[in-house]
């Protein structure tokens, strides 16, 4: 994988990080010593952590991201030895394969996307359960949705978000901060090497090119990581229900449990509910 000079040895020496411009409070550094891939604080984050922590990016090349760790780091597994670069995939092809996999069951032959190889289907098999739930996109894969225009800056809405999630009593306020020596804030789960969707996708990078045309076309920022859930702000979500449910293809695509194991009965439901004007997307992996 492609990286970018790797300031986190320097922490090891320097644990506030002052002679890279930071004032860091007690944190870990995880990985080799002459190639770490990660440093978590010691304690929660708390609501300003975010904030404080994007100069970073500006003076050390490292990106924040919040780490629920409910389940202590060591039980992750992370292993960023196995994971590929995220530039050596497209984000349509990627999808096109999950869609084949999961929707594309009872689809006539001419409607499936050409690129999806037989190789495919002889490792998978197919989902026939989930046809009717892809509807409105019942003769194949649809392809990216349209790109939306800013709403606002995306690193101000990625500090909103996470502001809002660590707040006393919100779901992630025990999470810790954490820096990655990241060159995009989509590439943070290959460069960890996080296997949150492993029963899904072995290789994250794969769904890491998808985040980058997510940040590409949504203004989107990887905010949170779960042991198995990613936690995603957007600058500019989809703001009608037709750009809604093309967007609610891609993230069947990309996380199937999101509807499938979730309280949607289609992709509409799912549409209409979680992504409209939504300032955040989660998804969960089984």
């Amino acid at each position: 994988m492609a990286m970018i000079p790797n300031q986190l040895p320097v922490l090891a020496s320097d644990p506030t990080g002052r002679s890279l411009g930071l004032d860091l409070p007690p944190g870990t550094v995880t990985g080799p010593a002459d190639a770490p891939y990660l440093w978590s604080g010691d304690g929660p984050a708390g609501p300003t952590a975010w904030a404080a922590l994007r100069p970073a990016a500006r003076t050390a090349g490292l990106l924040p991201v919040l780490l629920d760790v409910n389940r202590h780091l060591d039980e992750w597994e992370l292993e960023p030895q196995r994971m590929s670069d995220p530039a050596d995939h497209e984000a349509d092809e990627v999808l096109a394969g999950f869609w084949e996999y999961y929707a594309a069951s009872e689809t006539p032959e001419e409607g499936r996307d050409p690129r999806v190889t037989s190789a495919v289907e002889d490792l998978f098999g197919k989902q026939p359960e989930y046809a009717e739930i892809v509807a409105p996109f019942t003769t194949g894969w649809p392809g990216l949705a349209p790109a939306q225009p800013l709403a606002t800056d995306p690193d101000r809405a990625a500090a909103t978000v996470a502001e809002m999630l660590t707040e006393p009593g919100f779901w992630l306020d025990e999470a810790r901060p954490a820096l990655v020596p990241a060159r995009r804030s989509a590439d943070i789960p290959a460069v960890i090497g996080w296997g949150g969707p492993l029963n899904h996708e072995n290789d994250v990078a794969r769904l890491c090119a998808v985040l980058r045309s997510w940040e590409d076309r949504f203004g989107a920022r990887v905010v949170a990581l779960t042991f198995d859930q990613l936690v995603v702000s957007v600058a500019a979500p989809p703001r009608t229900p037709e750009e809604a449910e093309a967007v609610a293809a891609e993230h069947f695509a990309f996380c199937p449990d999101n509807i499938t194991q979730g309280s949607y009965d289609s992709l509409r439901e799912y549409a209409e509910k979680a992504l409209l004007d939504a300032p955040v997307w989660s998804f969960w992996w089984d």
